[in-house]
């Protein structure tokens, strides 16, 4: 069993409900990974209303320590339990950054699964005034531009401080300069997220 903290989690979520979402984007892994499973999904009606209820939400995979893969939704589109299954097999095979996830690696990955609260756009003139209604440490961000999107989870400031930096990573997720900011076209959201990791099968042992 994992160790997650929680503190006022969304969709009336327990323990008992992140448990078996941590159950469901394993045996994803494990379907896709081992056994060549491609769109394996859970049972509905086995499960708790919760977890059925459209959720968008991101999976993130570190294996040794290391980030081998995150992918997500942006709109709560499928239910809970599926889009994290979609999304644990997305982040270990089809995020370009990485290679596929190996089955031997299986055991040594860490699984986080971040529950996205509804987009909220950002209105600005300047890019003065975008920075001073980002809340570092709190918001994530996401830039689109007609076909261009990009978007950072909360999580990322951890490693990305400065508040221009994180908003330039953002434009470069879209495939873009900073300049993307002041083109009149473009849309800016933040979000953000409850989140819960499990740590890798390996470490829980020890």
């Amino acid at each position: 069993m994992s160790t997650v903290q929680v503190s006022s989690p969304p969709y009336g979520l327990t323990q008992n409900h992140i448990e078996q979402l941590f159950d469901i984007a394993r045996t994803a892994l494990r379907k896709t990974i081992i056994e060549g499973e491609r769109r394996w999904q859970p049972d509905l009606a086995r499960l708790p209303g919760p977890l059925r209820q459209p959720a968008a939400t991101f999976v993130t995979l570190h294996t040794d320590g290391k980030l081998h893969g995150c992918i997500g939704s942006v709109e709560p589109r499928l239910p809970m339990a599926w889009d994290v299954a979609k999304n644990a097999i997305a982040a270990a095979r089809h995020d370009p950054r990485f290679p596929v996830l190996r089955p031997d690696e299986l055991d040594r990955t860490e699984v986080e699964i971040s529950i996205l609260s509804p987009m909220q756009e950002v209105s600005y003139r300047t890019m003065n005034d975008l920075l001073e209604k980002i809340r570092p440490g709190v918001d994530g961000v996401m830039v689109e531009r007609g076909w261009q999107r990009g978007l950072l989870l909360p999580q990322v400031w951890e490693q990305i401080r400065d508040p221009l930096e994180f908003l330039g990573h953002v434009a470069l997720k879209a495939g873009a300069s900073p300049d993307i900011y002041l083109a009149p076209d473009t849309n800016v959201y933040t979000f953000q997220v409850h989140s819960f990791a499990q740590p890798a099968p390996v470490h829980q042992q020890r």
